[in-house]
C-alpha cells in the first residue's frame, strides 16, 4: 500500500493495523519497512537540519532555526511526533533486528555529533562566509550518512558489515576540512 493510500489509516486511532499485535506493518504503510521494522520518517529529523544548513549561505536568518534543532533518538522522535502510527513505529523499532537498530543508532549518533559540532562552530565568532562554508560542508557530509541510514531502514544495506565511522572521527574530519 502506498503512503498516499494510507492517510486515513495513519490518522486513525493509534492501534496496530493487525488488531493490536503490531506485526502487520504492510497493512498501514506508515513508512515502516515490513522487513526491517524501521520507519523512514525518522530521517526527516536530520533532513530538516540539513535543509537549514544548505540555506544558511544565502539566508543567514535561518541560523536561529538551525540552532533550535535538537537531537532526538528514534524513540524520542516518534514519541514527540503527531504521527498517528507513532506507537506502532516504536513497537516495530523495539522488535527490529538489534544489529539493524545498532547500525541506525550509530549513524544517528554520527549525524547528531556532526550537527552539534556544526552548531558549536557557527556560534563562534567567525565571518558569515566562513559559517556558510562550514554549513555547506556539514550538509554535504551528512547527506551520504542519511542515505546510508535510509538503506538500513529499507533493508538495502548489510548493516552488520558496514558500520559507520565513529562520530568523533567524522566530526574531526569535517572541522579540519572546513577550517582550511
Amino acid at each position: 500500500m502506498k503512503y498516499q493510500d494510507c492517510i486515513e489509516a495513519a490518522q486513525a486511532p493509534d492501534a496496530a493495523p493487525d488488531g493490536g499485535t503490531g506485526s502487520d506493518f504492510a497493512a498501514c504503510d506508515a513508512n515502516i519497512n515490513p522487513v526491517t521494522g524501521l520507519a523512514s520518517d525518522y530521517l526527516n529529523h536530520f533532513n530538516e537540519a540539513i535543509m537549514l544548513l544548505e540555506m544558511l549561505s544565502s539566508s543567514p536568518d535561518c541560523l536561529d532555526d538551525f540552532l533550535a534543532w535538537r537531537p532526538a533518538s528514534y524513540r524520542e522522535h516518534f514519541a514527540a511526533s503527531r504521527f498517528k502510527g507513532r506507537a506502532i513505529a516504536i513497537a516495530a523499532y523495539d522488535a527490529a533486528d538489534p544489529n539493524l537498530r545498532g547500525s541506525l543508532e550509530a549513524l544517528a549518533g554520527t549525524m547528531t555529533a556532526m550537527l552539534e559540532a556544526t552548531r558549536t562552530a557557527l556560534l563562534s565568532n567567525m565571518p558569515p562566509e566562513a559559517g556558510g562554508r562550514i554549513a555547506a560542508a556539514a550538509a554535504a557530509r551528512l547527506k551520504p550518512l542519511v542515505a546510508r541510514a535510509g538503506a538500513i531502514i529499507n533493508g538495502e544495506s548489510d548493516a552488520k558489515t558496514r558500520l559507520p565511522e565513529q562520530p568523533q572521527a567524522v566530526v574531526d574530519r569535517l572541522m579540519k576540512r572546513s577550517s582550511a
